[in-house]
């Protein structure tokens, strides 16, 4: 699963990275180190611009960062509350299950990500790491989104914007840590992942492997386990001894 994980460049960075327009008006906070269901976070979005009317152009298409909370809330939703368990969606059933499935074909997005973290359980203990890019470069975890409106409020009042995850099952040296993951789609695949008019998505949701054989697995400090922990501090390092560490040691040796 991916429930928590970090996104700590600013929104001109992002849209400069995933050739985006950045379209969060100035309202992103600032650097996220423990980013935790229910925040807004930044997603990229791919979508026909609408004319005065409220028209779509269908001959062209435009590439946005926008905020979107993290937990998605179905259309058909009652209570928004229903978003904080849906948080991530599985890539072998999203087509199929009814909360996901029109936002699978028709509201497909990338969350960007310095990385995620997951637990790695170790009898009594459960030792977090913090998967992410050696280089730096930005995971692009696979996402869908969606809009609800409340049926009371007005028409003024606009609508909650929503998005989750995909995850799938763990590939390589990841098993070790979880058996699942997010699924991450390298740049070569963007395209097609955020395409508004691609509505078979079947084709689009294998890992990649190649792309998940580079990352680093780093063990961090326990400090992460609390979301009111949020510093650079997280992402750092933290050795804790002898078990886990050695695999991650060998894992990013060669």
């Amino acid at each position: 699963m991916c429930g928590r994980y970090a996104s700590t460049k600013d929104p001109a960075a992002l849209a400069a990275e995933f050739a985006a327009a950045d379209t969060t008006g100035g309202a992103a906070g600032g650097p996220d180190y423990n980013v935790a269901p229910t925040r807004q976070v930044p997603v990229v979005v791919q979508r026909h611009p609408r004319d005065a009317a409220g028209e779509p152009d269908p001959n062209r298409t435009e590439r946005g960062l926008r905020l979107m909370r993290w937990g998605l809330v179905p259309k058909w939703a009652k209570d928004p509350k229903i978003g904080n368990r849906m948080i991530n969606a599985k890539a072998e059933t999203v087509a199929a299950k009814p909360a996901f499935r029109a936002a699978a074909k028709y509201r497909r997005c990338l969350l960007p990500a310095d990385g995620w973290f997951e637990w790695r359980r170790d009898g009594d203990r459960k030792q977090p790491y913090f998967m992410t890019s050696p280089d730096g470069a930005s995971l692009a975890m696979a996402g869908i989104w969606e809009v609800w409106r409340d049926p009371r409020a007005t028409a003024d009042d606009p609508p909650l914007v929503t998005c989750s995850v995909l995850t799938t099952a763990a590939v390589g040296a990841l098993t070790e840590v979880h058996d699942r993951m997010p699924l991450v789609l390298p740049a070569e695949r963007w395209a097609d992942w955020l395409d508004p008019d691609r509505h078979e998505v079947e084709g689009l949701l294998g890992p990649a492997p190649e792309l998940l054989a580079g990352l680093e697995l780093r063990p961090v400090s326990p400090a992460v386990n609390d979301v009111r922990n949020n510093g650079p501090e997280l992402l750092a390092r933290q050795d804790p001894g002898e078990g886990p560490v050695a695999l991650d040691r060998a894992r990013n040796a060669g």
